[in-house]
């Protein structure tokens, strides 16, 4: 299930949830970069980077422009995850098969556990 909690897009699912920010130019359904929390039940936080192939090779092609990374001859992203289709759909459906074969280990950094409030 995917609704709105403040400036965050939440996504609900039964082995997980993900918190993505709300971009002004992103949709759910044609989101093609994203910065997403993915909360797993035991309480365990990773960091993923979503991109497609496409946003992948603009950035590329702005580098070679801008001189950065050798003109734009490489890319490199901690905890990047290449989608081929945009949205959330497609970014659900990896974090699905990576908790299922266990890569989520290898593919997205752990975050702290997320403070409780003690007030």
């Amino acid at each position: 299930m995917i609704e709105i909690d403040g400036a965050f897009w939440r996504i609900t699912e039964p082995g997980f949830e993900m918190v993505i920010p709300r971009w002004e130019e992103h949709a759910p359904e044609t989101a093609d970069e994203v910065d997403a929390t993915i909360t797993l039940p035991d309480g365990t936080r990773r960091y993923a980077t979503f991109m497609t192939l496409g946003v992948v090779s603009g950035i590329m092609d702005r580098w070679r422009d801008t001189r950065e990374l050798l003109n734009g001859r490489y890319f490199w992203c901690s905890d990047l995850i290449i989608i081929r289709e945009p949205g959330f759909g497609s970014m659900v459906d990896a974090v699905r098969d990576m908790i299922a074969s266990g890569e989520i280990d290898n593919a997205c950094g752990v975050l702290p556990p997320e403070e409780e409030d003690t007030d």
